[in-house]
Parts: C-alpha cells; structure tokens; sequence
C-alpha cells in the first residue's frame, strides 16, 4: 500500500506559492471590479442553484436572479433584481454592525421604491486597493476576496442633494447560504 504524501514544495495551506507574474492588462481597474464581482455573483448563484439573467438595456438594474423549488408558496421561480457595486476605499471586515456606502440618487430611489413586485437587493463587494491581492488559487481552492455584504433598500429615504449615504449590515454577507434563504422568503410571499 502507498501512502500520498504532501508535496513539500506546497505550502500546508493548499494555496500555490506566489510567482512572479507576467504584466496585467491595461484594462481600467473599475472595469476589472465590475468583471470581478460578476464571478462572485456567477459564483453564488451556481452554488445555490439559481438560474442568472442580464436584463438589456439593464436601467439601473445589473442581474436577475430566479430560485426554482416546490416549497414557494408564491410561484415555483421566485425572482430578485442585484444590483452590484464594487469599492477598495473600505478594508475588509468593516468594524460595527454597518458600514457607509454613498449611492447617487436616482439610483437609490429606483432602489427604494415600494411597493414592488419583483424585490430588489443592492449587493457590495468590498476588494483589496491592488489587483495582485483579489485571488489566490490553488489546488483545492480558489480564494476570491475579500467579500460581498446585501441588503434591501426598500423604502430608504433620499437624504443627500445628489448622493445619499446608505448602511449596509456587515452580517449580511452575501453567499449561497444567504441567497438562499433570500429566496425562501420572497417564496413565501416576504421581503428579501
């Protein structure tokens, strides 16, 4: 019988070791946060077994994401409007219950809108300032960071003359889990 033994050139973590990388695209880093959250939503909402849609022209709203199970009361697909943001000005797990994050008003208020019958959910990724940290793969993981937190506006006040600051609860991050029980309650009729 042969035993497997670690290959002591990997580090325990299962992480490959940092190499020396060949120059990035010259693609705009916001271009590249917008792609990266995207593969974080793509990523969710295939562990939860939802199903993805890209509205065109999107007006305001980036996805749709639709939850099929016998268990709705509602319908047997349940669907919710994502929007995403993607910030590096905040570091990664944000002290308190919430932290601020400043959207422009007339995307608020298509946010806030009450009452409605598809529900919406503003998702925000929060990414480290250097491309060079925002993932590590290796041969048991692939680690993308540094994390994305909901939360339903529904009903927020517009506050600011053209921006107004919002509260994102830190214990609301947004995994499969999470988009799951999202939508368990929209299929039974609730909020997000």
């Amino acid at each position: 019988m042969t035993l497997a033994q670690p290959d002591p050139a990997l580090p325990a973590s299962g992480l490959l070791p940092d190499r020396i990388l060949p120059p990035r695209g010259t693609l705009a880093t916001t271009a590249c946060m917008e792609t990266l959250q995207v593969g974080y939503l793509h990523a969710v909402a295939a562990a939860a077994g939802c199903s993805l849609a890209q509205p065109f022209p999107d007006y305001g709203i980036d996805w749709h994401v639709s939850h099929s199970a016998p268990r709705h009361a509602v319908d047997d697909e349940v669907t919710i409007k994502v929007q995403l943001k993607c910030t590096y000005q905040l570091a990664p797990r944000p002290p308190g219950p919430t932290f601020s994050f400043t959207l422009d008003n007339d995307h608020l208020a298509k946010l806030a809108r009450t009452p409605v019958s598809v529900h919406k959910i503003l998702v925000v990724m929060i990414v480290p300032r250097a491309r060079d940290d925002w993932l590590r793969a290796g041969h048991d993981r692939l680690e993308l960071r540094h994390c994305c937190y909901w939360t339903n506006l529904a009903g927020h006040p517009v506050t600011g003359r053209r921006r107004t600051t919002v509260r994102i609860p830190t214990t609301r991050v947004f995994d499969d889990r999470a988009l799951c029980e999202i939508m368990t309650r929209v299929g039974e009729g609730g909020r997000p």
